[in-house]
């Protein structure tokens, strides 16, 4: 009886697994509080850069919801509750993708189930701890610049202003050590793949570090639309800087 048990048990675990197929999707939504027949939009970016494209909708359902779909490699997204300002930011990939959308307050929904999707939520959490330096000068001081700003005090403004650069360029620095070392850490991460991409749009990237970074990278986030834009870009890098340049004649003029 004990075997049967056992077998049955593992059979679920099974079906369980076998859930979602191969390059599909399901996200899974909890919207807790939110009346029936809201509208959920799932989006992604234009490929031409012009704004959000919508993808799919499902109405909430006793405060539920679930998309199902198709997807070769992960992607950005967001989900839009009907009405509500802000966006829920997360990463599509195949696998169950569990969102609990915060009805109260958007920026605290909660997104997890894929390792892309527990990977970006760590990430951020640690980059929210490097900025905050920043955030929190903004905060108390966002009255002060106020009144300075509308009494034309220039003497206040300046001063903060010059106190609010030299944070800002250590907050930068600092983001900018948390990236490198998040990508050197994490070669399966699809977050690697963006932050290599990233550097590499700075003029004063570090043409063989960011190539040795994209060397270490899981061979399937190469095959990503970041990964293709990483090689290109770094190929246009290395490429010999004498384009329109004319070749030199015999006599070596």
């Amino acid at each position: 009886m004990k075997k049967i048990i056992l077998l049955l048990s593992a059979a679920v675990v099974l079906i369980s697994c076998n859930k979602v197929g191969k390059d599909e999707y399901i996200i899974s939504g909890t919207a807790t509080g939110i009346e029936n027949g809201k509208t959920i939009i799932l989006e992604t970016q234009d490929e031409n850069g012009m704004g959000l494209l919508a993808k799919d909708t499902v109405k909430v359902e006793n405060g539920k919801f679930e998309m199902k779909g198709k997807i070769t490699e992960p992607t950005f997204y967001t989900i839009q509750l009907e009405g509500a300002q802000a966006k829920i930011p997360f990463i599509l990939e195949n696998g169950e993708v569990t969102i609990a959308i915060n009805k109260d307050s958007i920026q605290k929904s909660k997104v997890s189930g894929t390792y892309n999707n527990d990977e970006y939520v760590t990430f951020n959490e640690e980059i929210t701890k490097v900025q905050k330096k920043l955030m929190d000068f903004q905060t108390k001081n966002m009255e002060t610049m106020n009144i300075a700003q509308q009494s034309k005090d220039t003497a206040v403004i300046n001063g903060l202003m010059k106190e609010f650069n030299t944070l800002q360029e250590e907050v930068g620095n600092a983001s900018k050590a948390k990236y490198l070392t998040y990508a050197e850490s994490h070669p399966k991460s699809f977050i690697s793949a963006l932050i290599i991409q990233g550097m590499l749009n700075d003029p004063s990237a570090d043409v063989s570090k960011s190539e040795k970074l994209y060397n270490s990278l899981d061979e399937s986030l190469k095959n990503t639309k970041p990964g293709k834009a990483i090689k290109t870009k770094l190929a246009e890098m290395k490429a010999p800087a004498a384009v329109g340049a004319t070749a030199p004649t015999t006599d070596g003029k």
